[in-house]
């Protein structure tokens, strides 16, 4: 019997196999030929989908089909700078290229399977025959290591759909075998200037280490969007004016409330297909549960920086510890020294929040809860995030959308700045007092004592 441990190990003969293939010519052509028109696509007037830190798979015309060629194989994936993260994807990256075909193609995909165990091609909510949906044991047999299936069908949808394996899903999941599948429609009904396709993801890696872990069923420690974390999250480039359509997919065990800063959007989507304009939802955050995609749609008429992120506060964060006791207010005065005697090099942690914590050494392979350093080294100051976080850049003059324009120059008057000397904190008796309608209908004295008893410091014995 082989056992999960062998499955892995095995990987490592196919990494150097995957690598020689990867460096072939055939297939670097294939992987330089841009994603071109012909068939239904003429005179379609679409806009490529843009993936951030990711690509399209490229295609050819066989027998009348529009064909890809798949390939699922163990790759080394760089989540931020400092880390990277043994995966499985597809033709060389996690998630895999997306694919992109025009309602009423015909359409044929080749899997080939490189990996150390078997596997198969579920294309997630498209409408085709039964014998092409991919569940293995139902659908088809599985593609064994060495294998290629060849599946077919007649594009009869438009809008965001994903593809994933229907065999050992809790591994092949966790090690990242998934990506876009986008469906143009025949007829536009509106042009989208900006079109970028986004699939979360979620991950347990131990710090030190290089392996997923697929046994985690709710405590991840990295969160990603196209398997990166900020600060290894490309920006998003987007003129002034633009009409910009996100496109988010998740299979993911969490659902994730994805929220854009500085902007209003309209909910246009799912993977059932597109919302009738009548039922178009105004919204800043969209949640994406886990099996389905979400498409929402904006004008980039506020330029600036904005954040964009997954607004579950830890969602937001790289290798959180979450079995660290809570410190935050605890008076450790003397206790680093003491420390010290016993574990020279001891830092004390967390007493006033972990934003301002330094670096104090860590494993190899592994990333800060929080960075400073490239991308996060902000016009301001550090930008203390990581995991499903990256920005939206939008300017007016904008050169090209391939090259990144900077930080924003704020106009004069428009940045929050310091009325003062910083006071230092539990100075002011009552810092409320001036803040709150509250004073105007109860007493000053009563007020004080609902103020100082709700605002004051810690509550003792914590």
């Amino acid at each position: 019997m082989i056992s999960r441990r062998q499955v892995f190990l095995s990987g490592a003969g196919a990494f150097a196999a995957s690598a020689a293939a990867l460096l072939s010519p055939r297939r670097l052509m294939a992987a330089a030929r841009p994603f071109t028109a012909t068939g239904n696509d003429k005179g379609g007037g679409y806009t490529p989908v843009v993936t951030p830190n990711g690509s399209s798979l490229p295609w050819r015309m066989e027998d009348g089909r529009k064909t890809f060629h798949l390939i699922a194989e163990p790759v080394v994936r760089e989540f931020a700078p400092g880390m990277k993260v043994n995966c499985w994807g597809y033709n060389g990256q996690t998630p895999g290229p997306t694919i992109e075909a025009v309602e009423g193609d015909r359409v044929r995909i080749y899997v080939e399977n490189r990996l150390p165990e078997p596997t198969s091609a579920h294309w997630h909510g498209v409408l085709l025959p039964n014998g092409m949906d991919g569940v293995s044991g139902l659908n088809q047999k599985r593609i064994e290591p060495g294998e290629t299936f060849k599946y077919e069908f007649t594009v009869r949808q438009h809008g965001t759909q994903m593809y994933h394996p229907h065999f050992d899903e809790m591994v092949q999941f966790s090690m990242g075998l998934m990506g876009l599948l986008i469906f143009h429609p025949k007829h536009l009904d509106r042009r989208i200037d900006r079109d970028f396709g986004i699939f979360l993801n979620e991950w347990f890696i131990k710090p030190g280490t290089s392996t997923p872990d697929p046994t985690v069923m709710t405590d991840f420690n990295m969160f990603t969007m196209n398997s990166r974390v900020f600060p290894g999250t490309d920006p998003w480039i987007v003129k002034l004016g633009d009409r910009v359509r996100i496109r988010i997919a998740n299979i993911s065990m969490d659902s994730h409330p994805i929220h854009v800063h500085g902007h209003a959007f309209h909910w246009t989507a799912s993977d059932g297909g597109p919302l009738p304009k009548t039922a178009w939802i105004p919204e800043t955050t969209i949640n994406v549960p886990p099996g389905t995609t979400r498409d929402v749609e904006f004008i980039a008429d506020n330029p600036g920086d904005w954040a964009v992120h997954c607004h579950k506060v830890h969602h937001t964060m790289n290798q959180m510890g979450h079995n660290l006791p809570i410190m935050t207010g605890v008076d450790q005065s003397g206790l680093t020294e003491k420390l010290n005697e016993l574990l020279p090099g001891y830092m004390e942690m967390g007493s006033t929040g972990m934003g301002d914590m330094m670096d104090m050494g860590r494993p190899r392979n592994s990333l800060l809860m929080g960075s400073h350093e490239g991308r996060a080294a902000g016009p301001f100051g550090s930008i203390f995030m990581g995991g499903m976080f990256t920005i939206l850049k939008i300017r007016e003059n904008l050169g090209s959308y391939d090259e990144d324009p900077g930080w924003y120059d704020n106009p004069a008057g428009t940045v929050a700045s310091p009325i003062g000397p910083p006071r230092p904190v539990g100075q002011s008796p009552n810092p409320h007092r001036q803040h709150s309608s509250m004073q105007r209908t109860v007493p000053a004295g009563e007020y004080d004592v609902v103020r100082l008893s709700s605002c004051a410091g810690p509550v003792a014995g914590r």
